[in-house]
């Protein structure tokens, strides 16, 4: 039993850890998305009509994952997912220390390029 248990935990973490791709990432939103629809008893049909994104959409993107980022938006915030939207890139990533130091460093910057209009 304790094999199975250590066995489990390394799938769930290696599980974290895959590569991605677009198509993967959409599919699991759009799946998040209906799980929290379904939890609140909402329809398809109410949830068009609360974010006034078509019925059509809503069920093109509960299906396959694709939808434009405003009907996302639109989505979440009739759901009450105004927040997460909006802090979607609200904190900074790194890859190494060099990317942390030079996050750090641009903070104090508030332009992403140079004046003349170069990057």
């Amino acid at each position: 039993m304790n094999i199975s248990n250590n066995s489990n935990n390394i799938l769930s973490i290696l599980d974290n850890f895959t590569l991605d791709d677009p198509e993967d990432i959409s599919i699991q939103v759009a799946e998040n998305f209906r799980k929290r629809r379904v939890e609140k008893n909402i329809t398809r049909k109410r949830i068009a009509e609360l974010s006034g994104v078509a019925l059509s959409t809503v069920t093109r993107f509960e299906q396959r994952g694709l939808i434009a980022f405003e009907s996302l938006i639109k989505l979440a915030m009739a759901l009450g997912y105004t927040s997460e939207i909006k802090d979607l890139f609200g904190s900074p990533k790194f890859d190494t220390m060099e990317e942390l130091e030079r996050i750090r460093h641009k903070r104090q910057h508030k332009r992403a390029y140079t004046k003349s209009g170069k990057r």
